[in-house]
């Protein structure tokens, strides 16, 4: 055990990396911090300047080198920098002044419970009926995100150093709650983060506005940007770009819908502010998740009427299937069970634990409805969608389906993150869970 603000917190919460690290772990930290933000710029080449070809951009780099790397390195802009600084203010504001219900989140390692704004939806459809406004009246060209956003990548990847190491500072000096620590490894501390919840007064969530605010707004407003930026280039709005972006904005709408979910996400309860989760959100998102309609604003795709409303429509299925996943347990949850899933009075395992601190807890486990398919089915369609949204490319070059990969792939660690985390707590009962349902993701398949 290791004694914070004098008070003995369990040493597994705390440690995520060792005190005396591997070398090994230690430059792979240091890689990723290094490498991450190299690969947006590859990504942004790649869709921009080769056409999509991993396999000329591979060539290119491979001839110059790091003088390559540099040659075309987007640097910021005073241009870019006024974009990010407006809209991270506007978006700040709308957090902090936007009438809100209160949400109380699950219980931290340390005992915290925290409490929440849940104005998430009300701020997006703000923001996007003021940018709507701002472009119809003359004030803004949504098409400069697209022809400045080598330069706005550049000026987040600097962004997330930045807020790093201030989040660090803050860990050591004015930590916000119980939930926060050090590794006794500055490097470690500086990856990992030093708290669970860090805020700025009560009033503003860091973590809420990184993933929330931030990251999956941009990415709304960068992806209604590019289509508008291809309707200026072309006359019209290709049929590929319109799924793509109408199944992304109906996806982002569901999350901010169901908010209070996210809350409750491993993201949310279990993983610390560091480099990792601020560049993820600062630049990844922003950066990877709009990568497929970046390569469409230049490279318009006609699919036909057919081809367009199947894609449509398979998306939307998925998106349906994952909301109605949150629907069938948030009414399990909130019922205690007494609810109807299909029409059915729906199979549950009861079960007894008793936590870290020693208290004794009930809770339910659900295994009808889609949680009857698999473990984790909720993971399942979101896999789906976005697939759906990037097949729009069709198939002549494979760098705009590096994002469906890398959520298919972040997803299915997910499941097996969650599936471990389940079993250390429940042990016997969630045997006996796996038991009834058998697959963590994909029926018959994982």
């Amino acid at each position: 055990m290791k004694s914070i603000r004098g008070r003995s917190q369990p040493e597994a919460f705390y440690l995520k990396v060792p005190a005396h690290p591997k070398p090994v772990r230690t430059a792979a930290m240091l890689l990723l911090m290094i490498v991450s933000p190299m690969f947006t710029v590859f990504i942004w080449y790649t869709m921009i300047h080769v056409e999509g070809s991993v396999e000329k951009s591979y060539r290119f780099f491979l001839a110059k080198g790091m003088r390559g790397i540099r040659d075309v390195w987007p640097y910021p802009t005073i241009r870019a920098c006024k974009m990010v600084a407006a809209f991270a203010a506007f978006e700040a504001i709308l957090q902090v002044f936007l009438p809100a219900e209160r949400f109380i989140g699950p219980q931290s390692p340390a005992g915290h419970r925290p409490v929440y704004k849940k104005n998430g939806f009300t701020a997006y459809m703000v923001t996007l009926a003021v940018y709507y406004l701002v472009w119809k009246e003359s004030l803004f060209n949504p098409g400069l995100v697209y022809d400045y956003i080598g330069e706005i990548f550049s000026v987040l990847v600097i962004a997330s150093y930045v807020a790093t190491i201030l989040l660090y500072c803050k860990g050591h000096m004015a930590p916000s709650s119980e939930d926060w620590g050090s590794s006794g490894n500055i490097l470690g501390d500086i990856f990992w983060g030093m708290e669970l919840y860090p805020r700025i007064t009560s009033h503003f969530d860091i973590k809420v506005f990184l993933n929330c605010r931030f990251a999956i707004m941009s990415w709304a407003i960068i992806v209604v940007s590019f289509a508008i930026k291809q309707r200026d280039n072309q006359g019209k709005i290709a049929d590929s770009m319109l799924v793509t972006t109408v199944l992304m904005l109906i996806y982002i709408t569901k999350f901010f819908w169901t908010e209070s979910q996210f809350y409750r996400s491993m993201e949310m309860a279990h993983d610390r502010a560091g480099f990792l989760a601020v560049f993820t959100c600062l630049a990844w998102i922003p950066a990877v998740h709009t990568s497929v309609n970046l390569y469409l604003v230049s490279h318009p795709i006609h699919l036909g009427q057919g081809l367009a409303l199947g894609m449509l429509g398979a998306g939307m299925a998925c998106n349906y299937i994952s909301y109605d996943c949150y629907v069938q347990r948030s009414q399990f949850i909130n019922s205690n069970g007494k609810c109807r899933i299909w029409g059915k009075i729906p199979c549950k395992i009861q079960l007894h634990y008793v936590t870290e601190y020693g208290e004794h807890k009930h809770n339910l486990l659900l295994t009808a409805g889609w949680w009857s398919v698999a473990r984790h089915f909720h993971y399942t369609p979101e896999i789906g969608v976005a697939i759906c949204w990037t097949l729009p490319v069709l198939f002549k070059h494979a760098m705009p389906y590096f994002h469906a990969c890398f959520v298919t792939a972040m997803l299915v660690n997910c499941a097996k993150r969650d599936d471990k985390r389940m079993r250390q707590k429940y042990h016997k009962y969630w045997e006996a869970h796996c038991k009834r349902v058998r697959y963590k993701l994909i029926p018959f398949i994982y």
